[in-house]
């Protein structure tokens, strides 16, 4: 994050769950409460980089829920935005992967959308991007860019992650950027422009990264 404001980004993103394995265990073990020791982290971070965070996500305990959330913060370090995943990701497929969120995460209740200087941004988290309405409902509130901290796995990955991606944007004639964990499979990170075609960053004053 760092080495990316020093190069001149106004805008971070990070992906789903970077700070921990991806399983239910661990979604227990490392839960913190907003305002814990990662809350805590991630707001000096963006204040000391100068840069609006959004901060992929991180088990929240609230009571006895835990959520996947997302922290958005400013430049100065204050929580601008907080969007828990909507839509849980539960699978089983034969021969494949099974994985049940729902046994461990409790899902959001609202969509998100925040004020920057780059136009209103809307959140939503790796499954989210599934669910058209959501992206629909951000668009016609206004979003410009709607950014998806996401962790695809190996199964559906390589077959759905640029595509939802590029229908989302092409939809809602609206930027759509994600971001994944890196070992997850081989496809970049991605943006997605309002033709729905992959987004080549060009040199501008205000860059993300």
């Amino acid at each position: 994050m760092r080495d990316a404001a020093a190069a001149g980004c106004d805008l971070i993103v990070l992906p789903e769950m970077w700070c921990c394995p991806y399983n239910n265990a661990a979604f227990v073990q490392y839960a913190e409460p907003q305002g814990g020791e990662t809350w805590r982290l991630l707001r000096d971070t963006a204040r000391a980089c100068g840069v609006w965070l959004v901060a992929g996500s991180v088990p929240e305990r609230d009571g006895d829920a835990i959520y996947n959330t997302c922290y958005v913060f400013d430049p100065q370090g204050t929580q601008q935005a907080k969007h828990r995943k909507v839509h849980l990701f539960d699978i089983d497929v034969a021969g494949g992967q099974r994985f049940f969120e729902s046994d461990t995460l409790s899902p959001g209740q609202r969509y998100t959308l925040v004020d920057t200087p780059f136009g209103k941004l809307g959140v939503a988290i790796c499954f989210d991007v599934r669910f058209a309405e959501l992206f629909r409902i951000l668009a016609l509130e206004g979003a410009r860019l709607i950014v998806v901290p996401a962790a695809f796995n190996m199964t559906t990955g390589p077959a759905h992650w640029e595509l939802l991606f590029r229908a989302r944007a092409l939809d809602n004639q609206c930027f759509v950027a994600g971001t994944r964990r890196r070992a997850m499979f081989p496809m970049p990170t991605r943006s997605c422009a309002t033709r729905g075609g992959a987004y080549r960053r060009r040199r501008r004053q205000r860059r993300s990264c």
